[in-house]
């Protein structure tokens, strides 16, 4: 790879993180350009090299972080072979994102996304959430859990846990979030299981 190259794969990347630093931080409508350049340290002309907009950055983090999620979901989908394994895997998943990328877990569950980006589908409608709900789909034709509506199942399976991970990002937990998962899975199967 050319410097160059690598270089401006250094900004681009510089701008993404800094700028999902900032919206989480400071909120997308609190945040400019100016902003992120300033605390990126790259000049405002690397970023308008990069970027059209302030929306053009939130879309492109937007869209890179779910297809980094559709990628991790469509593997645990592929990779286990019950709901159960499935589903836990993904609360797993979820816990160790938060734990280890805050940021891109509170841009995606807090953020008011249909604000800034009219056209994105909103995350209970993206991709990776769309394979949780095949996964449920599946889980109840093979009669591992109960005949029921597959929103419902799918916000029983996966809804305690995003809640709890608001709680942690909110630090309200008391103990770190990954020491909750057997307790919050025990209770997520028990809503479904037959």
């Amino acid at each position: 790879m050319s410097p160059g190259k690598k270089r401006s794969q250094d900004i681009e990347a510089l701008v993404f993180e800094t700028a999902l630093k900032l919206f989480t931080e400071k909120g997308y409508f609190n945040t400019s350009v100016h902003d992120i350049q300033k605390e990126a340290q790259v000049s405002i002309g690397s970023i308008y090299h990069y970027f059209k907009n302030k929306e053009a950055i939130a879309t492109a983090i937007y869209s890179n972080l779910i297809t980094e999620m559709e990628t991790a979901i469509k593997e645990i989908k592929d990779s286990r072979h019950t709901l159960h394994d499935r589903g836990r895997a993904v609360i797993d998943y979820f816990f160790d994102l938060a734990e280890n990328e805050p940021n891109a877990m509170h841009y995606l569950l807090y953020a008011t996304h249909k604000e800034f980006m009219p056209e994105e589908k909103s995350i209970c409608a993206s991709p990776p959430f769309e394979i949780i709900r095949e996964m449920v789909r599946e889980g109840i034709e093979n009669e591992e859990i109960r005949n029921m509506d597959q929103v419902v199942a799918s916000a029983s399976l996966i809804g305690g846990a995003l809640r709890l991970i608001r709680l942690d990002l909110d630090c309200f937990l008391e103990r770190p979030l990954s020491s909750y998962v057997d307790e919050i899975w025990d209770c997520a199967w028990a809503s479904v299981k037959k």
